[in-house]
C-alpha cells in the first residue's frame, strides 16, 4: 500500500511539472491575475485542492470499478474540454464585467485599462470550481490511478488515498508555480495600480483565448475523435513530454504566446505610455516657468 501511495504522489508531481492542458493554463491565468506571490500561491492552492478532492472521489469510485463507465465513454473527455472552456470564458466575462472587450485588442489605448472600475479581481471559488471540473479529464495518469493503484488498496475505506496522494503531488507543484507566476507579475517596474491592470488584462486574455481553444478542441474531438491522437514523438520518456500533440499545443499557445506574450507586450506599452506622459508633464511644467 505504501509503495502505491508514494507512486501516486510522485506521479502527481510529474503531472504538475509537465505541460498539462488541464492545469497550467488555469493556474497561470488565476495566479498572474492575482498580481502577488501570496495571492498567486493561494490561487494555485485553491485550484489544486479542488482538483485533489475530485481525484480522491474518482479514486474511491475506481476501487468499486465504477470509473470504468468513464473509460468506456471516450467522448466524455472531450465533453470536459468544452465544459472547462465555457468555465474559462465565463471567468473572463466576470473579470471584465461583461463589457469593455475592446481592451482585449492589442491596439487598444492602454491608458483605459488603468481605470479600476473596468476590472474585477477573481473570487476564491473560481479556481476551485475550475480545479474540480478539470479533474474529471482523463489521461494516462488518471488511468494508472484508477485502474492500478486504487484497486490495490486493502479496503474500501482507503480507496480514495491514491487519488488524494496524486492530487497532493500536483498541488505541491502548482502552488509553487502559482507563487512564481504571481511573483513575475509583481516584478514589473510599474505602479501597484498598473501592475493590477496588466495582470488582470493578461488573465482575461488567457482565460478568453484558452476558453475558446478548449471549446473548439472539445467539439473537434467529439466530432472526429481520431484527430486528437495526432502527435509527434519527442523521444522523451516522460508522460506529457513523450509526444507533442493537441494537449501540448494548447499549453504553448495559451500560456506562452497569449499569457506571457500579453504580460510582456502590455507591460512595455504601459511603460512607454507612462514615460510619454511624464515627458509631456515635464514639458508643460517648463512652459509654466517661462
Amino acid at each position: 500500500m505504501g509503495a502505491a501511495v508514494l507512486l501516486a504522489f510522485v506521479l502527481g508531481m510529474i503531472h504538475g511539472v509537465t505541460p498539462d492542458e488541464h492545469t497550467w493554463p488555469i493556474t497561470f491565468s488565476y495566479s498572474i491575475g492575482s498580481y502577488s506571490s501570496r495571492k498567486g500561491l493561494v490561487s494555485g492552492l485553491t485550484f489544486s485542492l479542488a482538483f485533489t478532492l475530485q481525484r480522491a472521489i474518482a479514486s474511491e469510485l475506481a476501487y468499486f470499478s465504477l470509473t470504468r463507465i468513464l473509460t468506456d465513454l471516450p467522448w466524455l473527455n472531450f465533453a470536459i474540454y468544452v465544459v472547462v472552456g465555457l468555465a474559462m470564458g465565463l471567468a473572463s466575462l466576470y473579470l471584465f464585467r461583461g463589457n469593455h472587450w475592446h481592451l482585449l485588442s492589442p491596439s487598444h489605448h492602454l491608458k483605459e485599462i488603468t481605470e479600476e472600475d473596468k476590472l474585477s479581481d477573481s473570487k476564491t471559488w473560481m479556481p476551485a470550481l475550475h480545479g474540480f471540473i478539470a479533474g474529471w479529464g482523463f489521461g494516462a495518469f488518471a488511468l494508472i490511478i484508477y485502474s492500478v493503484l486504487s484497486p490495490a488498496m486493502p479496503s474500501a475505506s482507503l480507496g480514495w488515498v491514491p487519488g488524494a496522494a496524486f492530487g497532493l503531488g500536483t498541488t505541491l507543484i502548482q502552488v509553487l508555480a502559482g507563487a512564481l507566476f504571481g511573483y513575475i507579475a509583481r516584478r514589473n517596474s510599474l505602479s501597484p495600480k498598473d501592475i493590477r491592470s496588466v495582470s488582470l488584462v493578461t488573465a482575461v486574455r488567457t482565460l478568453l483565448v484558452g476558453g475558446v481553444a478548449f471549446v473548439i478542441v472539445g467539439i473537434v474531438g467529439l466530432a472526429f475523435p481520431s484527430v486528437m491522437g495526432i502527435g509527434i514523438s519527442t523521444g522523451i520518456k516522460v508522460h506529457n513530454l513523450a509526444r507533442f500533440g493537441i494537449a501540448q499545443l494548447l499549453v504553448i499557445v495559451i500560456v506562452v504566446f497569449v499569457g506571457f506574450g500579453t504580460l510582456i507586450s502590455t507591460t512595455k506599452a504601459l511603460k512607454r505610455s507612462n514615460e510619454s506622459m511624464s515627458t509631456t508633464l515635464e514639458g508643460q511644467t517648463s512652459e509654466d516657468f517661462k
